[in-house]
Formats: C-alpha cells, structure tokens, sequence
C-alpha cells in the first residue's frame, strides 16, 4: 500500500469512498443531465462528424462486446472508447466548465459506457458515482495550475480529461485507491496533448482529441485492473503532472471543497452546436435581430478579449471558414448565421452554409473591439455592436451565456436537445424513442445495468 499523504492519495482515496449514498440528490441530477447530452451529442456526431468516421473504421476492425454508437457494430472496450469519444467534442456541443475551460465529460462519458457495455454487473449508481466523481475531478485539474497549462504549450481540456477519466475508469470496475492511483499513473504515459490542436486551423484533431483520452483511460483501468503499476504521486511527485504540465505544486483549488461540493454540477449545456466562446455572441446577435435590417448594416463590433482571439482572427478566414470545426470556432460566421437565419443549428454548419455569400458578406462586416480589462473570466462573456447606414447604433452584451448554471437549460430542453440530436444519428433514433431514452437516463432506477441506457 502507498502512502496517502500525497495529493494523489487524498484524491484517490476521495474518489474510491463515492457513492450515490454519499452524493447529494443535485448532484445525481446533475450527473443524469450530463450523461443525457453527451449520449445526445455523440448520436449526433455518428451522423454528421466526417472526421470521426477513420476512428470508426478503425474501431470497426477490432471484436467485442462493446458498442459503437450510431449503428450495431461491436468492439473491444477501449476502440469503442476511442470511436465514441472521437464523436463526443466533434460538432463543439457538448458541456463545458466555463470557470476552467474544461470539457469534464467529453472523455469520461464514452468510455465509461464502454466499459459498462462490456459488463451489465455495472448498475446504474455505481456508474453515475464514477461519474460525478470523475467530472468533479476534471474541473478541479483545470481550475488548479498555478501556471496556466497553455503558457507552457499544451491544451488543458483533454489534459484534464485524461487523469479524471482514468480515474473515473478505475473506479468503475470497482478499483480502491491504490488502483485508481495507478491508472492515473499509467493513463500519464500515454498522454500529450500540445497546444498545436488548437492553434492549426486546418487540424481535425480539435474536434476528436477525446477519442484518444477516454481510449488510454480505459486501457489504464484495464491495466490497474490486472495488476500493472505505477508511480506513488503521479499527479504531485517531483516530475508529475503538475510539475510537469502545470509547473509546480497545485493551488488550494484542488481540494477546496472536496467532497462538500461537486464542480460537475456547475457545467454549462451548450444551446448551440459551437465552441462555447461564440454563444454570447450567438445570443446577442439573436437578441438584436428583430429590430435589424440586414441590408442597413455597415459594421458588427464584437467587444473581445484575448480569450476570444482564436474565434475571430485572422478576419478574412473566420469570415469564410473552410470546415465546418472552423466555423463552430468563428465568431463572425456564428454571428452571421444567427443575424440571418435567426438560429444556430446543427443544420448550419453543412458544405452548402460554408459557401454562401450571403454569410460570407455579413461575416466580413463582424470586427472585433479589444475591452483591456476581459480576461479568462469572461470566457463566456460578450456584446456585439452593430452599426447601420444611417449612423445609429444597436447595443446588446452578455455576461454569462445561456446554458450557464445561472442561465439554466431546462430539463425539457436537454430532452428537446437530446431528441434532435438522436434524429441526426448515422441510425437515426425517432422522437418517441428518443423520448424513452431520454426519460430512463434521467429517471430510471439505480440498480438496472448501465448499459441499459444504450439498449
């Protein structure tokens, strides 16, 4: 037995002792809602993510007991982990952590329910446990750097992914704290994640990135699983993970909390299929345009700050977008989309929208307007300025997008969302089905098989 006067003891520890006794009833909730959207998501992305489908392939050559989702074909738990979380981040419209900016469940979910599909003695508690514990887990690695993860070059939301959804794997095979603090350890060895994801445009790695995190997740559960070991400290030892990714010893955001408060329950739901970073701008542009004529206009000022950077330069490419994950990272084609057409859809994103002039014109006329004092805080935050050709203007900001906790979707909407979603599978799933789904994963006892939830 290691030690547990380590961070990565106290953590683990934490992790193994979680159970849906021990959870608040908001934060089963919580979980329920989560694994509704990125179960919805992901049915969506079988259908529409082009990008996904080599991963699928890929997948398709391997035999086992798991499945992928969006049609009937079967394979080992940890392809079906890297298929599946290949679609999980593919459309951008899954939840995300706004105070960190992490995506807790894009990894998690999808491998997860691999390795509950490969074992119907996982019930459903037990799997919302990991769940909860994991998502928790994830937000925490995000909001605790004491140097942000990217000044020292790597992307933090499938960093974070990797070490809770290993965690979170571990526990759901019914591992103690030593194993989940190995399968930390062992999911450390096959993790790089460099900032180059996000900063090449033309990369189709922003969008499935979290095929690769819940594949090595579930392969270091399995190996802890077995047998396999690894470090005392993998998350503070001396050339750890926050040594070595984050630069030194973790902040109090770590553990401030722990076990009092889940910070999954505070993800946001995203009402719109694109990187979170445009809804303030989605939702200002939809708030402005029943008082707009569209041929008045002569200038859109999005108010931005550094965070915003990637969404809007360089202006001539985020006006035209070459692919349809550069346009989900464009704040002047979500923009204009929403100024024309009045919505922002998993429909507004085909080859067809891409080419149209129509929004190419608007998006060209989207400039962005420096504010100094925006920093990470204002992640979600923005305003748009829209200039006509009589010289008047119109005015709206946002301070936290819809979808915020403070800004809740309903559980109505999830379900809505869910219900489109599940139509754009590769398998297209019918609204009454869909329906069904949705009602089992929010309510349905704790003690059926997890893998229920794909049946």
């Amino acid at each position: 037995m290691f030690c547990d006067e380590t961070i990565s003891g106290t953590l683990s520890a934490h992790l193994a002792a979680i159970d849906t006794a021990s959870l608040p009833a908001a934060t089963l909730h919580a979980t329920r809602r989560a694994l509704l959207d990125a179960l919805g998501v992901m049915l969506a992305a079988s259908g529409l993510a082009e990008d996904a489908r080599p991963y699928r392939r890929h997948a398709e050559q391997g035999a086992g007991p798991a499945r992928l989702l969006g049609g009937s074909g079967r394979t080992s738990p940890s392809l079906a982990a890297l298929a599946n979380g290949a679609l999980a981040h593919a459309l951008d419209f899954g939840d995300t952590f706004d105070a960190g900016p992490a995506h807790p469940n894009a990894a998690l979910v999808p491998a997860l329910l691999a390795l509950a599909d490969a074992d119907r003695g996982i019930d459903g508690g037990r799997f919302l446990a990991a769940m909860a514990g994991a998502s928790d887990l994830a937000c925490r690695l995000a909001v605790a750097a004491p140097c942000p993860y990217e000044a020292r070059g790597w992307y933090p939301p499938p960093l974070v992914n990797l070490i809770a959804t290993a965690a979170g794997c571990a526990k759901l095979l019914g591992l103690g704290a030593d194993g989940i603090r190995h399968a930390m350890g062992l999911a450390l060895m096959q993790g790089a994640f460099p900032g180059e994801i996000k900063y090449d445009s033309t990369s189709p790695l922003r969008g499935v990135r979290e095929g690769f995190v819940a594949r090595a997740a579930v392969e270091a559960a399995l190996l802890a699983a077995g047998g396999a070991r690894a470090f005392a400290d993998p998350l503070g030892g001396k050339a750890g993970f926050f040594a070595v990714y984050a630069g030194g010893a973790p902040t109090a955001a770590l553990t401030d909390g722990l076990g009092e408060r889940f910070l999954g329950d505070l993800v946001s739901f995203k009402p719109w299929p694109a990187c979170r970073g445009t809804h303030a701008y989605i939702e200002a542009a939809l708030a402005l345009r029943p008082s707009l004529d569209l041929a008045r206009i002569t200038r859109i000022e999005a108010e931005t700050g550094p965070i915003q950077e990637m969404l809007i330069r360089p202006q001539p490419a985020k006006a035209q977008p070459a692919s349809a994950i550069d346009a989900r990272f464009s704040i002047p084609f979500t923009v204009a989309t929403a100024v024309r057409d009045g919505a922002v859809t998993l429909d507004s994103f085909t080859a067809d929208r891409l080419a149209d002039p129509g929004l190419h014109r608007i998006g060209a006329s989207v400039i962005e307007r420096r504010n100094p004092e925006w920093g990470r805080a204002e992640a979600a935050s923005g305003s748009l300025t829209i200039l006509l050709d009589d010289g008047s203007r119109l005015f709206h900001r946002v301070m936290q997008a819809a979808g915020h906790p403070d800004w809740p979707l309903s559980d109505s909407a999830l379900v809505a969302k869910f219900i489109g979603c599940a139509g754009h599978a590769a398998a297209p799933v019918m609204p009454a089905q869909a329906t069904a789904i949705a009602a089992q994963i929010l309510d349905a006892p704790l003690l059926r098989a997890a893998a229920a939830w794909l049946d």
